[in-house]
């Protein structure tokens, strides 16, 4: 079994979580409430940010030029695509760029980009690769899940269509094949594969949350 499903299947409660959970549901037959998607979009603004970083120190530990080359253009497109369309969403609510980028960290976002930018500096690549991959199997698999369920299309149809695209579908593939090559080249390395992977994945469920209850500070 390629070692991306044995993770997946590791995690697959936390996926079944996720589908489930309210944001996903609503946001799904446009019923969401607006002023959670205005919290998700600005918070997976900063999140992005921090992805980009993520995949960059990537290329910078990876010892295979193709790989190397492909995490940077990772990196480089999360900047320069990916975040464009946030701030295209970010404009349909009236949120201009100076407030995205002023925008403080929720709990959660806090929480999740640490993780990530720790394993970036302190881990190998093979944790790199699986604490990234929930990121990108999640959305794709939470935004198939969000087509089943729609039946018309509403104000969030371009969120479905963003991470059911076959550009996503492409970049999921890519992760996937990175996290294989990775378990395969570094059986000793499973456990830390794991883990990495289960803590992103519950901060992914995690952030749903934050973005459907307005997280923040409470102070």
């Amino acid at each position: 079994m390629p070692f991306s499903d044995t993770l997946l299947e590791a995690g697959q409660d936390v996926w079944a979580a996720q589908k489930e959970h309210p944001f996903v549901r609503e946001l799904a037959t446009g019923t969401l409430d607006e002023a959670a998607f205005e919290h998700w979009i600005k918070q997976d603004y900063r999140y992005l940010l921090d992805y980009a970083r993520l995949f960059a120190i990537a290329g910078t530990k990876a010892t295979n030029e193709k790989t190397m080359t492909h995490l940077l253009g990772v990196a480089h497109q999360v900047l320069d695509h990916e975040m464009d369309l946030h701030r295209g969403f970010a404009a349909d609510y009236g949120i201009s760029d100076g407030e995205l980028e002023a925008v403080e960290k929720a709990p959660t976002c806090v929480a999740y980009t640490n993780f990530l930018i720790r394993t970036a500096y302190e881990g190998s690549i093979a944790e790199i690769a699986a604490a990234l991959y929930p990121c990108m199997q999640g959305y794709l698999d939470v935004g198939e899940h969000m087509a089943s369920l729609a039946t018309d299309k509403h104000r969030y149809t371009p969120f479905i269509e963003m991470y059911t695209s076959d550009e996503f579908r492409d970049a999921t593939s890519w992760c996937r094949g990175f996290v294989d090559r990775c378990g395969e080249q570094s059986p000793g390395e499973h456990d830390a594969m794991r883990a990495a992977f289960l803590t992103s994945a519950k901060l992914e469920f995690r952030f749903w949350e934050m973005a459907y209850t307005q997280e923040g500070w409470g102070l």
